[in-house]
């Protein structure tokens, strides 16, 4: 039986309770009046116990003596790469682990449980002769290659704590990362490929190292598709070579950990000051275990595929953890939504592997409806193993949703959460609840979701407010930032005492639905008036013309703030700009009223993003107030830039100047 912490969608009046759900079940007052008495403490305990492989069990759920930074299990010792792996071996061996697809290298690799057991094993040695031992530091500065994934689980395996930034990170970033992690080894590819070029990463590497005023071990796995990358070893101080270590080195065992153990550490963007580096534990393993069971809804020897990048939380949890774990082949690619080669990417794979379950962010399926309005590359496709595909990283606007979900014929479940928790804090179970487009439906196990106002009163049902989530938090999400616990209570526990604040703005509406908007900064105060982003670009996106949009809020005299909107046209459109944003004005007002004062809509080539897909609406805000402005190095490409800037002066704002980047 799986528990829900949710109000039912029959039942508005009994709203944030336990609510038990039973498989194949719809809610009903009879389920929650039975079952309504169970305890969560007890739910994940027992979760913990039947789903997990233990060395020693844990005694009891929680630990709260140093609330809010809780520990989950206490007294219980289990390794995660063990359970990843080894538990699956007498099974699984055979079975496909990683299937590893390169689009832009043109390669593809199978690699079973047995094989990637050995690698890692092996790996986990190599790193223990370089006298790398449990809770030391381990940064990874590598692409997204399955030997990424084999240092990751050597990490674990050993009770080292990794750290992943991005593959192609400036050296200004990573040596901020680098500083604060201070890593015993850094395991780093030669290079990354992208479209059509090659990036090298030891001078990156070397410079940060150069700035950070560290010398680690340093490890080079040597990329094969560019051979005129390869980093002679002579000249990195302390080097030695991934792949000859792993042929070399003799195999290391599981260590056993305290489920409080630090897993790893995963550094948030850092757009504004120090970046900040979330602490995970290996409790992660029960709710990333429950949640590819009861959320995603894939089995032992069933194909995942979740198309992010290990650089994000999303590809730690659900392209190498959560497969992993469940026993599932989890597909790893290297490539692009649209562009390698075309906008039939995606479901090229699909087909090819016979995927299950997709995981994959809005903004991804924004682009390929760009490129591919009329869905004729999902056609083109054998997709009839796909079961459902989930989205999450940006608001998935209901026109999107519903486009794919017409084109696909299977359901695309939107689901909420963050770098900060690491699982789903809400979506829908498939066949139990009905979604609602624009909202990510209802809460999973141990997420008590609030919407409090300014003061830390709940709002009512359908008002923006502040999203929040009563304490404690469930297992498996951050445990504090590294370094620093006075830090993590002022980023998150000070504002509303006795909840977690995530950060994000929306409204739960009269069934207990959750809507996320947008960031609590990116809300318009509009002569008074709180406007929503979220709600205002869900009109936008509805536009048969838009493929993507932004709003944003401009400084304005007379009102304080004013929406401003970039959109990106689809691939084709024939509509001149002006007449479109005369129709979206025209839209806008019919739909939210004049008081939303949106007047201003311009058409752009493309938006800045992040490598995750969100859209940087802060860095926008920024160029039309005319201030300076800090450009990420998580930015997947600067080019958009000069397109923003272009569409803010065809608006004609007296504040835009040409502010480069601080």
């Amino acid at each position: 039986m799986a528990l829900l912490r949710q109000p039912s969608a029959r039942l508005p009046a009994l709203s944030r309770r336990w609510l038990p759900l039973r498989r194949g079940f719809q809610y009903s007052a009879e389920q929650y009046r039975a079952l309504r008495h169970v305890d969560p403490l007890e739910f994940w305990l027992q979760e913990a116990k039947s789903g997990i492989d233990w060395f020693t069990p844990p005694h009891s759920p929680l630990d709260a003596s140093r609330a809010p930074f809780y520990s989950w299990f206490p007294g219980g010792s289990l390794n995660t790469c063990y359970n990843a792996l080894d538990r699956h071996l007498p099974e699984r061996g055979a079975q496909t682990a990683i299937a590893y697809v390169s689009a832009v290298g043109g390669r593809s690799r199978d690699i079973s449980y047995a094989r990637l057991h050995h690698d890692v094993s092996r790996l986990a040695g190599a790193f223990a002769q370089l006298g790398v031992r449990a809770g030391d530091r381990v940064l990874l500065y590598m692409p997204m290659v399955p030997e990424a994934a084999t240092a990751m689980l050597a990490c674990a395996r050993l009770g080292a704590v990794h750290s992943v930034v991005f593959g192609g990170f400036a050296s200004g970033e990573l040596a901020v990362r680098l500083a604060d992690a201070a890593p015993t080894l850094v395991v780093a590819s030669s290079c990354g490929l992208e479209r059509g070029k090659v990036v090298p990463y030891w001078p990156m590497l070397r410079e940060a190292l150069r700035r950070a005023s560290l010398a680690p071990a340093v490890m080079i796995h040597q990329r094969h598709e560019a051979p005129e990358a390869r980093v002679p070893l002579a000249a990195v101080p302390r080097g030695s070579d991934f792949d000859e270590a792993i042929a070399r080195a003799p195999p290391h065992d599981c260590v056993p950990l305290p489920a409080s153990a630090p897993l790893y550490t995963l550094y948030t963007s850092g757009t504004t000051g120090r970046p900040k580096g979330i602490l995970r534990d290996n409790t992660h393993a029960v709710p990333l275990q429950w949640s590819m069971r009861h959320f995603m809804r894939v089995g032992a020897g069933e194909t995942y595929w979740s198309a992010s990048d290990i650089g994000w939380v999303v590809g730690h949890s659900y392209i190498v953890y959560g497969p992993l774990l469940a026993g599932c082949t989890s597909v790893l690619y290297e490539g692009k939504p649209v562009g390698t080669p075309d906008a039939a990417a995606y479901w090229r794979v699909v087909e090819q592997r016979r995927v299950h379950a997709m995981f994959t962010a809005p903004t991804a399926l924004r682009a390929i409806r760009s490129a591919d309005p009329a869905a004729e590359g999902i056609r083109r496709h054998d997709l009839r193993s796909l079961r459902a595909l989930f989205v999450a990283g940006e608001r998935a606007d209901p026109h999107t949703v519903n486009h794919f979900r017409r084109a696909l014929g299977v359901p695309i479940v939107d689901n909420w959460w963050q770098t900060e928790t690491g699982w789903p804090i809400a979506g829908i179970q498939l066949d139990e609840v009905g979604g609602k487009p624009g909202s990510t439906s209802l809460p999973l196990p141990g997420y008590d979701v609030r919407v409090l106002d300014e003061t830390g009163a709940e709002a009512a049902r359908g008002k923006l407010g502040s999203l929040a989530i009563r304490l404690p938090l469930p297992p498996g999400t951050m445990r504090t930032l590294y370094n620093s616990d006075a830090r993590c209570r002022e980023s998150y526990f000070d504002r509303f005492p006795g909840f977690y604040c995530a950060g994000d703005a929306g409204v739960l509406d009269e069934d207990g639905y959750i809507h996320v908007m947008e960031r609590t900064d990116d809300v318009i105060n509009c002569a008074g008036h709180r406007l929503s982003t979220g709600a205002l670009e869900e009109v936008v996106a509805a536009h048969r013309s838009v493929a993507e949009c932004a709003v944003v809020g401009v400084e304005d005299e007379l009102k304080g703030q004013i929406p401003v909107c970039l959109v990106v046209l689809t691939a084709g459109c024939q509509t001149p700009a002006a007449q479109i944003a005369e129709e979206l004005v025209a839209m806008v007002r019919e739909e939210i009223g004049p008081v939303a004062a949106f007047k201003h809509a311009a058409a752009v080539a493309a938006l800045p993003k992040t490598r995750s897909g969100k859209i940087l609406r802060g860095l926008i805000q920024s160029i039309a107030d005319g201030k300076p402005y800090r450009i990420p190095g998580t930015i997947e490409d600067e080019a958009p830039i000069d397109a923003v800037k272009s569409g803010l002066r065809s608006l004609g704002y007296p504040r835009l100047s040409d502010v480069e980047g601080a």
